[in-house]
């Protein structure tokens, strides 16, 4: 847990984000007025659509490397980018298909970050198999047209970025064409999905296919190691152990979850039934591993109307529990075996840390105070933050700064 770099710096493990959208990064905040009395999901992904139709790789490279170098400052190590914003807005490939891609490997490679790219399939606008809308048509593929990116970009894959696969959801994509995927898909192949964020999305299941999204998927995949659930959100009790029993990790994206009044996740019941997890930033409401743990915890406590609820007879501190958690996970939702060298150091002068044990350090850190406390993140070895500040934050904000004023105009 804890090791003294020296007299002013506690040594922590780099934090993996199981769940990125980078393009969201740079509409961040600018969903929080009214728009429907009942806004919820459905009316903000109506603003999401439009910000993602004035994306091109340029803004792309420059939105999500302010993003990665601020994931960087608040000690996330690697991230795993969900990318559907694959063609031109009117839905015709780049002459490059793999444009968009490319942007985001460029803008993880530059500021230093270990990316898991997970370019996204994406075909249809519902459960029975509904036409995309044409907001949509820049995120389709076909299944081979889809291959056809996947193949492209491996050879790319490197100590610093694995290229996995990801299905937009349950809705969005047949069961044939994710049969047709996973077939021609590599052994190791990282595999996500959106499921189960939505109770609307668990309604439409059931009211299509019979069964609830999570219950349909583990009977008819062989969901395991590989696989990440992201958000998961409404289960009931036979799929929390379903989930925890295929070894499968979920991705529990708090600060969105709780931005877009999705729900809150049974903590508790999964991991008393053994289950994996991990956390992500999903829309970049917030960019920060401290509060999506606290909120993860807080949440849980809100609903059951008690304290530490992520803790256990076998560690009684909420914060180690909640670290142990995003590390076990890391490997198996991310691709990347080997970070002994992401180290993320914090700084032992803060107030917040004065007379910090090996005990409490986690505690103090993820419940102590809302001052970064992040002061050198160090990737396969590589100092990438010093001081708090990326090494390279100034030209990467001057270049999101330009980007931003071309997006807001548009």
């Amino acid at each position: 847990m804890r090791s003294m770099h020296n007299d002013h710096q506690y040594a922590l493990a780099g934090i993996a984000n199981l769940h990125s959208h980078a393009f969201q990064r740079a509409m961040a905040g600018l969903a929080e007025h009214r728009t429907h009395p009942q806004d919820s999901f459905w009316t903000w992904r109506e603003l999401m659509y439009r910000f993602a139709a004035r994306m091109d790789p340029d803004s792309t490279y420059a939105v999500a490397s302010q993003l990665y170098a601020e994931m960087l400052e608040a000690g996330y190590t690697t991230v795993c980018e969900f990318h559907y914003v694959h063609h031109q807005p009117d839905g015709t490939p780049y002459a490059d298909p793999a444009a968009m891609s490319r942007a985001l490997i460029a803008a993880a490679r530059d500021t230093g970050i270990r990316l898991a790219l997970l370019p996204v399939l994406y075909m249809s606008g519902g459960f029975a198999g509904e036409p995309l809308s044409p907001r949509q048509r820049r995120f389709a593929h076909d299944v081979d047209g889809f291959l056809r990116l996947l193949d492209g970009l491996r050879p790319l894959q490197d100590d610093m970025l694995r290229i996995g696969c990801a299905f937009h959801s349950l809705r969005a994509v047949p069961e044939d064409a994710m049969r047709a995927v996973l077939d021609a898909l590599p052994g190791d192949a990282r595999i996500h999905v959106h499921i189960a964020e939505q109770v609307p999305e668990v309604e439409a299941s059931l009211a299509v296919r019979g069964e609830r999204p999570v219950q349909w998927l583990l009977r008819r995949f062989p969901v395991d190691r590989r696989w990440t659930l992201v958000h998961a959100t409404h289960l009931d009790a036979e799929e929390v152990q379903g989930i925890a029993a295929s070894g499968a990790t979920v991705a529990i994206c708090t600060t969105t979850e709780a931005n877009l009044g999705d729900g809150l996740f049974p903590l508790r019941d999964y991991l008393d039934a053994g289950g994996r997890w991990g956390i992500g930033s999903d829309s970049h409401v917030s960019v920060s591993p401290v509060e999506e743990l606290r909120w993860l915890e807080y949440g849980q406590r809100l609903i059951a109307r008690r304290r530490n609820i992520a803790a256990d007879a076998d560690n009684p501190h909420v914060g180690a529990t909640l670290l142990a958690g995003v590390a076990a996970s890391a490997a198996d939702a991310t691709g990347f075996a080997d970070t002994a060298g992401d180290v993320v150091l914090l700084d032992a002068t803060a107030p917040q840390l004065a007379g910090a044990t090996a005990d409490d350090l986690a505690d103090r850190w993820l419940f102590a105070g809302n001052r970064p406390l992040v002061s050198e993140t160090r990737v396969a070895g590589q100092v990438r933050v010093r001081g708090g500040r990326h090494l390279d934050g100034e030209a990467i904000a001057a270049r999101y700064r330009k980007a931003m004023a071309g997006l807001l105009a548009g």
